[in-house]
């Protein structure tokens, strides 16, 4: 490589841009990242109150991701787990459900549980072992199906898929249909297979926090709205271009690149509700579901994982209904004590999230380095080039990184 200081601007200082910028660093380069908030995450954000967290959505770390286990030092992050099962209201019933094999304490209500017949059971058992055996390159190479095509196809009962992975599953993919690829499916049944699933105690911003203190040559623009990318550089309005030898976009790039101005972007929405409860009616750090395609979603205890003692509830809702405001707060406060009986009380902190996941066809585990590239210096990263996940976001952001890197090794 020649002595001439290579430029490299990152475009957007979410976990994709972070790993960007560690990939760069570490092969020499001092980035510049463009952030348009006052801070690094992206849609990994976490808010405070006192000593109260409020993510910004429902947002768990799956430690079995192969990019977070290479990037994050898991000890750090003081990571608060869940244990492998579910709580299940259905109909004034409340059952537990869940691995006992990972979680012995879970054996006796899982097994004489109403929510799976005995077959289920066996099933999920064998497709635990299964996907095991697989690697998630190999899953990304299978034909797509929706998941509930999948679902019926292995054999699973109607009852299972109601009672747990409709409600389950429509948490993780923000959709309630489960129209989502059978990939996706795999891809995380493996995953909670494989490990916990968890959430630093200080809230799921501690990843890019994390990420962000190790880069150490890397320079942050914070506060900056850049409205084109091109092969010169970046233009913000009102001030003087900003060249750039490459540009790594790693945010959505549909409105900034002009040939891809008509590709725009489609997204999952979700709403988070943050309750105080007088008692806690999930003593465990396990998930409640409500089955059916009620308004809610999922619910947890965010002190079940952690020695605060206010009974903080978090409510996450996938489809409000066409509810907003206060009435979608007051059908929440109604479902929560009709079908859990918690009586909600103040309202500490709410979140209506449009873009929480973004909505992909044909999703991918990972590409070659070199269909990151839109235009001769420029190249694309976030998770919305693969798949909807912080894994995605991170490998697309290392992908990016490493195609820059070869190019100028071809070409220096």
């Amino acid at each position: 490589m020649s002595s001439k200081v290579i430029r490299v601007n990152i475009v957007g200082a979410g976990v994709s841009g972070l790993i960007a910028a560690t990939v760069l660093e570490k092969a020499g380069f001092k980035p510049h990242i463009f952030e348009r908030t006052d801070r690094a995450g992206g849609r990994v954000k976490t808010e405070t109150k006192g000593t109260l967290v409020f993510d910004h959505g429902f947002q768990v770390l799956l430690e079995a991701y192969p990019m977070a286990q290479k990037y994050l030092d898991y000890n750090a992050l003081n990571l608060q787990r869940f244990q492998p099962g579910s709580v299940i209201f259905d109909h004034e019933k409340v059952t537990k459900f869940g691995d006992p094999i990972r979680n012995s304490s879970l054996l006796i209500s899982t097994i004489f549980s109403r929510q799976a017949t005995f077959s289920d059971k066996l099933k999920v058992y064998s497709l635990s072992n299964e996907l095991k055996k697989q690697t998630f390159e190999e899953i990304f190479k299978k034909q797509e199906i929706t998941t509930f095509d999948y679902l019926k196809r292995v054999g699973f009962s109607e009852r299972i898929i109601n009672q747990f992975f409709q409600p389950f599953f429509s948490g993780i993919f923000l959709e309630t249909d489960l129209n989502t690829s059978s990939r996706m499916f795999e891809f995380v049944f493996k995953l909670f297979a494989e490990g916990e699933a968890s959430v630093p105690k200080a809230g799921i911003e501690e990843i890019p926090k994390q990420l962000k203190s190790k880069l150490k040559n890397t320079t942050f623009h914070f506060n900056v709205d850049i409205n084109q990318v091109d092969s010169n550089g970046l233009h913000i309005n009102g001030l003087p271009l900003v060249e750039s030898d490459y540009t790594i976009i790693a945010t959505e790039a549909d409105d900034l690149v002009n040939n891809l101005r008509n590709q725009h972007s489609e997204w999952k929405s979700c709403h988070s509700f943050y309750f105080e409860t007088t008692d806690k009616v999930i003593k465990e750090a396990l998930i409640g579901l409500i089955p059916d395609k009620h308004l809610i979603n999922n619910l947890h205890y965010v002190n079940s994982l952690t020695s605060d003692r206010t009974n903080l509830l978090s409510v996450t809702v996938v489809d409000n209904k066409e509810l907003s405001g206060s009435d979608l707060e007051k059908r929440v406060r109604h479902e929560l004590k009709a079908f859990c009986d918690i009586e909600a009380g103040a309202l500490q902190h709410s979140f209506i999230i449009p873009k929480a996941l973004p909505q992909l066809d044909n999703i991918q585990y990972q590409i070659p380095a070199t269909e990151t590239q839109i235009l001769d210096n420029v190249f694309l990263a976030g998770d919305i080039t693969l798949n909807g996940s912080l894994n995605a976001a991170m490998m697309a952001g290392e992908q990016a990184a490493e195609a820059v890197i070869a190019k100028l090794g071809v070409m220096e």
